[in-house]
């Protein structure tokens, strides 16, 4: 049993719903049996995952030796010392979280309420208070939603101050206060808020407090507001919701919203003490708002990640590449994104008249870049089987992206080889493709403008004869641009040495990931090499 320490808490998420946990003994088990002190029965989860130790007076997550490892604040561990409101994933990020916390503030404030209630209520006045706090702190835990959150607020402070109108305001992302719920005192929904006073609120953020007048009219007040006595305005009650932090006091902690509460029909009869039980179940409120909120936004992240895993494998599966086998030709290529989607493709398509090859590589990353890659690939390849010369296809192509004004361009590669080793090529502002002769490197230098940058721009190819033995080699701007820890490119010149050498596209792939030495990609990588006839002596 853990002795002489304070006590701790473990708050499991689990999509909308919430428990909490005491830790009351160490070791503390997690895992999926039954006989663990928290059993998580999931598919990742090993049957004995982790443990919370407590040792040298400081509590520690240990690994169990996890099939899928733990994590503490997205990072993983074997052993981690843990920390108040650190945030323990097991097996994966995208599943059930478990918040470090102490329960010691909490717990303490609602102690010192009820001692204020014994020592300056009557004992009628004190149990009504405190089944009205343990009545909201029932309504307020049972509902998962946001909304429904803030709509118990108000019922529940309504009934405790008597007043007649309920506004809760969240911030939005740009930061400003804008109103989420509004409530009278008969329930019936409040959706216009001119009539209210703003000023108050103002007020309750300068001060990072609560701001409450009971009587307007008194001298204690001052001086009321113009919107206090434009709406005579008796009673308002404003008390901001606070994130919950450990490492900031109270006037410092981040402002989720605020909670707005007037009458203007008779003054309000706060005592100290309701006035101590509003904030601490505003406070109560706060935390579970901003649970949710981050259990929503886990969610909708874990949602986000599935649907990118389904557009990558149909990606995949639309931008499968079937390379012919030629008696004149052989292609090899191979491509990797940096992402889960990329914005390179390569397609080779074999026709009567020859082999054709394209390399492109779409402006951005993602989803969008993937989405026009498709679309371009299919339009490439539809107006090669309709036999369009290569100037046209680029025209078309062109004019397509920029009538669709998508905001993105496309460097583009088309090559057609003939039997008799003929090569028509067109370079829509790609990296420029490398001529493997038999006599050393040269540059294909034909050059155009992107597609999809300028609707009037007009393509031009050129042409070159290969002899047996001779390769070309196309590869996008990821190859040479890879950086190395220290934000070196690996460059055009160590790309050509590699390719002088006769290395293979596997061979040219690992020279990269070795200059990169565990650097992460930044771009989309693809190498493509065509080769005439038997490309064996170009590796001699």
């Amino acid at each position: 049993m853990i002795s002489e320490t304070p006590s701790m808490l473990l708050l499991l998420v689990e999509g909308s719903s919430q428990n909490e946990t005491v830790i009351s003994h160490s070791p503390f088990t997690i895992g999926r049996l039954p006989d663990r002190d928290i059993v998580l029965s999931y598919p990742y989860i090993s049957r004995t995952h982790a443990e919370i130790v407590y040792e040298n007076e400081h509590f520690h997550l240990v690994d169990c030796g996890s099939r899928s490892g733990s994590y503490v604040n997205g990072k993983r561990v074997d052993r981690h010392t843990l920390a108040p409101n650190d945030v323990i994933h097991l097996g994966s990020l995208d599943g059930p979280l478990i918040r470090f916390s102490s329960p010691q503030g909490s717990r303490s404030t609602l102690r010192n309420l009820l001692q204020q209630m014994q020592h300056e209520s009557g004992p009628e006045s004190e149990l009504e208070k405190l089944s009205w706090f343990l009545e909201a702190a029932r309504k307020l835990n049972d509902v998962g939603a946001v909304h429904e959150i803030l709509v118990s607020l108000i019922e529940t402070t309504l009934q405790l101050t008597q007043v007649e109108r309920g506004y809760v305001y969240l911030k939005d992302p740009s930061g400003s206060l804008r109103l989420s719920v509004g409530r009278n005192a008969h329930g019936d929904p409040l959706e216009e808020d001119s009539t209210i006073s703003h000023s108050a609120i103002q007020r309750a953020i300068a001060s990072a407090s609560e701001f409450i007048v009971t009587d307007t009219l008194s001298a204690e007040a001052g001086s009321p507001s113009l919107s206090m006595v434009a709406q005579s305005i008796r009673t308002v009650i404003c008390i901001p919701l606070r994130k919950r932090s450990a490492e900031q006091g109270i006037a410092e902690r981040e402002i989720l919203g605020m909670l707005y509460l007037d009458s203007r029909q008779q003054r309000g009869k706060l005592t100290r003490i309701d006035s101590d039980l509003l904030k601490n179940i505003a406070t109560e409120a706060a935390v579970l708002v901003e649970n949710t909120s981050m259990a929503h936004a886990e969610e909708a992240a874990r949602h986000y990640r599935e649907e990118l895993s389904i557009a990558a494998e149909i990606q995949r599966g639309l931008m499968v590449v079937r390379i012919p086998k030629l008696p004149y030709a052989r292609v090899n290529a191979h491509s990797v994104p940096c992402k889960e989607i990329g914005g390179d493709f390569y397609d080779v398509l074999a026709v009567e008249s020859g082999l054709y090859v394209i390399v492109a590589d779409i402006s951005g990353k993602g989803i969008s870049a993937a989405l026009l890659a498709s679309t371009l690939q299919g339009l490439v390849h539809s107006q090669i089987q309709a036999g369009q010369p290569l100037s046209n296809i680029a025209m078309f192509a062109n004019r397509y992206i920029c009538d669709k004004s998508l905001q993105k361009y496309a460097t583009l590669i088309l090559l057609k080889l003939t039997p008799d080793g003929f090569v028509e090529y067109l370079n829509c502002g790609h990296v420029q493709p490398l001529l493997h002769g038999l006599n050393g490197i040269s540059l294909l230098t034909n050059g155009n403008l992107p597609v999809g940058l300028m609707p009037s721009a007009e393509y031009s190819s050129e042409s070159i004869r290969m002899a047996p033995g001779e390769r070309i080699l196309v590869i996008t701007d990821g190859v040479t641009e890879a950086e190395d820890s220290a934000g070196e490119f690996y460059g055009d010149e160590r790309f050509q040495s590699s390719a002088m050498s006769g290395s293979s596209i596997a061979e040219l792939f690992q020279q990269v990931q070795s200059f990169m030495s565990g650097a992460p990609a930044t771009d989309d990588c693809t190498i493509l090499e065509v080769c005439y006839g038997d490309c064996s002596a170009t590796s001699a």
